[in-house]
C-alpha cells in the first residue's frame, strides 16, 4: 500500500524540468520579439529611402522656371535617400539581420530613388526647361538627345543593381585588394548623388544655354557608363564603427559633417565630383602602370676565374 501510494504521488507531482520549461518559454518570448523588431529596423530605413525618392519625383514634376526651388528640394530628397540607403545596409550588417527580403526591397528602392528620380531630375533641369529663346529645332534636338541620355542613365543604374545582386564576389579588373573594400563600377547611389549635387549646387536654377546643356548631356552619359563599368570605387565597408578609431578619422568625419551642415552646396558638389573622379584616376593609374615596361634586371659583373 505504501509503495503504491508513493508511486501514485510521484507520478502526479510535476518534475523540476516540467516546471522550468514554461518559465524558459516565457523568458524567450521577449527576446524573440526583440529579434523580430531588429529585422524590421533596416526595412524602415529602406521605406524612408522609397519615400524620399517618391518625394523627389513629385518635386521634379512641379518644377518650373518660376518655381525652381522644387528642383532644389528634389535634389535634397535624393541626398537624404543616399543617407537612408547607407544606414539600412550598415544597420543590417551590424545587427546581423540581413535577409533576402531586405535585399530585394533595397534593390527596388534603389531603382526608384537612384534611378527614376535622378533621371527625371536630370532631364527636367538640364533639357526640358531650356529657354524658348534658343532656336526651336536646336532646342528640340537637345531635348530629345537629353531624354535618350537620361534613359541610358536609368538603364545603366538598373543593370548595375542587377549585376550587383547576382555577383557572389565581384573582382575588379584593375589591381588592388578586391572584395568588400571596392565596388565594381560606381554604385548607383553615388551616380544619383552626382546628379543631385550638381542641381543642388546650382540652387535648382535650370540651364539656360545649349552649350551647357550639351555638357550636361555628356556628364549624364559618363556617370551612366561609370556605373556599368568594371572600374573600382572605394566602398567604405572596411570601416568598422564598433571598433576604436584613430583621432584623425574622428576629426575628418567631424569636418565633413560640419562642412555639409554649413556649406551643403559646395561641400556636396566637391564630395560627389571627387568620388566620381577617384575611380577614373585609379583606372588611369592602372593603365599607365600596365603600359610601363618592367625594369631591367640589375647588372652583375661576371666573376673572373683565376
Amino acid at each position: 500500500m505504501a509503495s503504491s501510494m508513493g508511486s501514485n504521488d510521484s507520478s502526479e507531482m510535476p518534475s523540476k524540468k516540467e516546471e522550468l520549461e514554461p518559465r524558459r518559454r516565457d523568458s524567450d518570448r521577449p527576446r524573440g520579439k526583440l529579434r523580430k523588431g531588429m529585422y524590421i529596423l533596416p526595412s524602415l530605413f529602406t521605406t524612408a529611402n522609397i519615400a524620399a525618392g517618391f518625394y523627389a519625383i513629385l518635386q521634379t514634376i512641379h518644377g518650373s522656371m518660376g518655381e525652381t526651388w522644387h528642383l532644389d528640394f528634389a535634389a535634397k530628397a535624393i541626398g537624404f535617400a543616399v543617407l537612408f540607403d547607407g544606414l539600412d545596409g550598415r544597420i543590417a550588417r551590424m545587427t546581423n539581420t540581413a535577409s533576402d527580403f531586405g535585399r530585394e526591397l533595397d534593390s527596388l528602392a534603389d531603382v526608384i530613388a537612384f534611378g527614376v528620380a535622378p533621371a527625371l531630375l536630370a532631364w527636367t533641369w538640364g533639357f526640358h526647361l531650356l529657354p524658348m529663346t534658343i532656336a526651336p529645332d536646336l532646342r528640340q534636338k537637345i531635348t530629345e538627345l537629353g531624354s535618350v541620355a537620361c534613359f541610358a542613365f536609368l538603364m545603366a543604374g538598373a543593370s548595375r543593381l542587377a549585376r550587383f545582386n547576382i555577383a557572389k564576389n565581384p573582382q575588379p579588373s584593375n589591381p588592388g585588394r578586391p572584395g568588400k573594400k571596392y565596388f565594381v563600377g560606381m554604385p548607383i547611389p553615388a551616380g544619383a548623388g552626382v546628379i543631385a549635387a550638381v542641381v543642388h549646387y546650382a540652387w535648382g536654377e535650370p540651364l539656360t544655354s545649349w552649350v551647357t546643356a550639351l555638357s550636361w548631356l555628356m556628364m549624364v552619359v559618363v556617370v551612366g557608363y561609370l556605373m556599368v563599368s568594371t572600374w573600382r570605387f572605394y566602398s567604405f565597408k572596411d570601416i568598422d564603427f564598433r571598433s576604436r578609431h584613430p583621432f584623425r578619422l574622428v576629426v575628418l568625419f567631424g569636418v565633413i559633417g560640419a562642412s555639409i551642415w554649413f556649406f551643403s552646396r559646395p561641400a556636396l558638389f566637391i564630395i560627389a565630383i571627387l568620388y566620381m573622379a577617384s575611380g577614373v584616376l585609379w583606372r588611369l593609374q592602372w593603365i599607365f602602370h600596365r603600359k610601363t615596361p618592367p625594369a631591367p634586371p640589375a647588372y652583375r659583373e661576371a666573376s673572373q676565374t683565376p
